[in-house]
């Protein structure tokens, strides 16, 4: 008696239908995959790359009802002068104080205690943003 053999020798044929399959689905996912992680890293790096002035309220003193102390780390090139805006708010979210301050010195680093006059006990303070110094920026 002989035996039967179902199906075919392994390896013999070159790769099955689902093999080439996978290997088209593997390469296309590697390419998507890559060019996926390429977006993101550009536009991360376009993010850090493209903010001249960049700071960080590091902590902040209600003095009193009309003053608050904020100690701010702003971080720009030596050469350029910055320019940052903080507001203060009260318990309700009422804006209590505004103020745009100037960092000229030739550093990259600066860190200063600067102080946000209030029309009312400020609860808390928020870094609306910094950039680079224009002509027209007031100074406080």
């Amino acid at each position: 008696m002989s035996s039967v053999r179902e199906g075919l020798p392994e390896g013999r044929y070159g790769r099955s239908a689902d093999e080439r399959a996978d290997r088209k689905l593997k390469i296309v996912g590697s390419v998507l995959g890559v060019g996926l992680l390429g977006v993101v890293g550009w536009i991360g790096w376009d993010y850090v790359a493209g903010q001249a002035v960049s700071a960080e309220v590091i902590k902040f003193q209600v003095v009193s009802d009309s003053e608050v102390k904020v100690h701010l780390e702003v971080r720009k090139e030596a050469s350029v002068t910055g320019v940052c805006t903080l507001i203060s708010q009260d318990k309700e979210h009422a804006e209590v104080g505004r103020a745009d301050y100037r960092f000229g010195q030739r550093e990259s680093r600066v860190d200063e205690v600067v102080t946000l006059k209030t029309t009312g006990r400020a609860t808390m303070i928020d870094l609306v943003g910094c950039q680079p110094s224009t002509a027209t920026a007031s100074a406080n």
